[in-house]
């Protein structure tokens, strides 16, 4: 079995054991994706990246619903996007569960049921593209492909602490693409890291000439060593949620610590624009997308239908012509008191969301609570504009995140400046009770950390399981052991140094080498902690050892 095989192995059997089946609409067969895995070539750009991808992005072989399933379809062939990261050397395990027909900002609004949060599963998981991020939080898959009208790709990344870039408007061409408004939505990644999205995103950018809004690049000057960065006046800034305003601060004195000029901007006619989305004619475009099926099956609303969804595509019913062109000429001039406001800045700079709300907040004011979900994401298509969501820490152990917004074509100068300004981090292994869904994770949560993704380390470790409450292994290096498997977590530089400080005996920090040959931190046991301890290492993790002993314990009930 070549590597990537195994790979494939560990993802399915980690999609198993996570047990999130709201994540998914459509999983490949497992030996299905093994067969393709065996035929990438090793040098290809992309090779070996497990991607998911939202169920409005046609994959061949696999049926495109919207969480819709009387709009479900079969496609004859790949998205644009997905074609190019396929020939690129990536696989495709599966599609996502979205809010319906990609209207929303919550997770919510699917006959599939409600994405949990990946940390948190009384909150949300941030819409619509939900699936895609929680699967990229959880490590299922290394990438996931999204959708973006009007934060989609940007709010499920700042929920789960992840990278969500927007691109321009266009640079991915939206062909296979179901549409939720066709003249502004954008196919987006999301990865647990910037370089990998980065990476992603300039393998499907690039007309493909079958979509007409499609256009080359255009990209812009690198930003100068001393960037002007504009950040919303005070007034702005209110609502937030509870330590949000105080964690967005944070992040901006970082910024003016690495020299960059920041500047108050009344951001005002952006957040007008903003409204139009949902509160004028542009709603009209989601009607001419699906509102001819929501109306067809008008007896499904309820069931197969969203309420939430349906009404909100048929509200376009109702405009003119001549709204349309009103609201057109409101934009335009929004557009370019925006520029002007903006002249002169290398990017805007905010919280990328307002708040993260409990399922139950978003089940009693749906409408309500969406709309502040996208006050700051709202207007970057309108607008033409280029966005990339990155993680700023997290506020009551729960993920916070900023986004980076600038004109057409500035996506190389928001990673730029995001990278610029990124805290030093450090790739920590753990191997039982902090990985996740077990008892500790929350804390590697609370520190700052996310996930990299699951690993082995080299032959040369063996594993025993401590008397400790919670239940937990403890590693230790011997030549004579063998690979255990494990997940890396990487925090920032200040998270590490306060986990690390409250670790209680017998659990030690070493340098563990994993089976690619990296040299990571990772936990280690003191070698006077496994005296009368039973040694687990045959089962090659910790996760494997619990369900060892589960089966144990229930077989000899059984006898």
């Amino acid at each position: 079995m070549n590597p990537l095989e195994q790979k494939v192995r560990r993802a399915y059997a980690r999609i198993a054991e996570a047990d999130r089946p709201e994540v998914w609409i459509t999983l490949r067969d497992v030996e299905d994706v093994a067969a393709e895995a065996a035929t990438v070539d090793p040098a290809a750009p992309l090779a070996g990246l497990l991607v998911a991808v939202k169920d409005n992005i046609d994959v061949a072989g696999l049926p495109t619903t919207a969480a819709a399933p009387s709009f479900a379809y079969d496609p004859a062939q790949d998205s644009t996007a997905v074609a190019r990261l396929r020939a690129a050397g990536a696989l495709v395990l599966g599609k996502t569960n979205l809010d319906q027909f990609a209207t929303g900002l919550v997770g919510t609004r699917s006959p599939h049921g409600a994405v949990r949060n990946a940390f948190a599963p009384d909150r949300i998981s941030g819409g619509s593209s939900s699936g895609s991020a929680v699967a990229v939080a959880l490590g299922l898959v290394d990438v996931a492909l999204g959708t973006d009208t009007a934060g989609s790709g940007r709010v499920p990344a700042a929920l789960h602490g992840i990278v969500g870039v927007k691109p321009t408007r266009g640079l991915v061409p939206n062909t296979g693409v179901v549409p939720a408004c066709r003249s502004l939505d954008c196919v987006t990644v999301f990865a647990r890291d910037l370089a990998t999205a980065r990476r992603v995103a300039e393998t499907v950018t690039g007309p493909d000439g079958r979509d007409p809004l499609a256009r080359a690049d255009a990209p812009l000057p690198a930003p100068p060593a001393r960037p002007r960065v504009a950040v919303p006046t005070a007034e702005h800034l209110e609502g937030l949620a509870d330590g949000w305003a105080q964690a967005f601060a944070r992040y901006v004195e970082r910024v003016r610590a690495t020299g960059a000029e920041v500047v108050e901007v009344d951001v005002a006619p952006l957040l007008a624009a903003a409204e139009l989305l949902y509160g004028g004619a542009f709603v009209a475009e989601r009607t001419a997308a699906v509102g001819e099926h929501v109306a067809r099956h008008a007896d499904l609303v309820g069931t197969d239908l969203d309420p939430t969804v349906a009404a909100i595509v048929r509200a376009g019913e109702s405009v003119t012509a001549v709204d349309v062109f009103r609201d057109r000429e409101r934009l335009d001039h929004l557009a370019a008191r925006a520029a002007e406001l903006l002249a002169g800045t290398s990017a805007l700079l905010t919280p990328t969301t307002t708040w993260h709300p409990t399922l139950a907040e978003v089940a009693a004011e749906p409408v309500a609570a969406n709309s502040r979900l996208g006050r700051f994401t709202n207007f970057a298509n309108l607008l033409d504009m280029a966005s990339l969501a990155v993680p700023a820490g997290t506020v009551d152990g729960l993920p916070f995140g900023v986004m980076l917004t600038g004109p057409a074509f500035s996506d190389r100068v928001l990673a730029a400046l995001a990278d610029r300004w990124a805290d030093p981090v450090v790739d920590l292994l753990v191997v039982g009770a902090h990985l996740s869904g077990q008892p500790l994770n929350h804390e590697l949560v609370a520190a700052g950390a996310s996930l990299v993704g699951p690993v082995s380390t080299a032959p040369q470790y063996r594993l025993f399981a401590l008397d400790t409450v919670p239940p937990k292994p403890g590693m230790v290096r011997d030549a004579d052991g063998a690979s255990i498997e494990g997940e890396v977590w990487r925090l920032p530089a200040r998270g590490f140094g306060t986990f690390t400080a409250a670790l209680p005996q017998p659990m030690t920090i070493g340098a563990v080498t994993l089976s690619d040959g990296r040299v990571v931190r990772g936990f280690l046991a003191e070698p006077a902690a496994l005296a009368g301890a039973r040694e687990i290492t045959a089962s090659g993790s910790w996760p494997a050892a619990l369900r060892s002993a589960s089966r144990g314990v229930v077989e000899a009930s059984a006898g």
